[in-house]
């Protein structure tokens, strides 16, 4: 048996389930999904959340950042520009978050995605 953290037995995933769902799922929706997540993530390590500076890592919203920008230059030609700009705007807010919240900032085009994006600037 499981134990999850509340002590409670946790129930075995219906990995068949989990597959159907996944399949009617379009490829779009689920680059989307994981950039938003990837966003959501990077924010909180930056500081932004609700609570502040309690999350705050600016070594781990780098890599992040980087996945992020990673993703969305690997899938800039698969994703329409509807889904597309939206997501470059909040990187490049990320981006630019990140570079006011360190002590020294990156040299431009040394920043988290940079090598994706080119120089970001305010």
């Amino acid at each position: 048996m499981v134990w999850g953290m509340s002590d409670t037995p946790a129930e075995s995933p219906d990995f068949d389930a989990m597959t159907r769902d996944i399949a009617e799922v379009p490829a779009v929706e689920v680059i989307v999904t994981v950039a938003v997540n990837l966003m959501s993530a990077s924010a909180v390590k930056l500081g932004l959340s609700e609570e502040g500076d309690k999350y705050k890592d600016l070594d781990e919203a780098r890599k992040l950042i980087t996945a992020l920008a990673g993703l969305l230059d690997a899938s800039a030609t698969e994703v329409s520009s509807f889904h597309a700009a939206p997501l470059r705007d909040g990187l490049k807010s990320l981006q630019l978050a990140f570079r006011e919240a360190s002590v020294v900032p990156d040299e431009p085009g040394q920043g988290p995605g940079e090598k994706y994006t080119g120089p970001v600037y305010g």
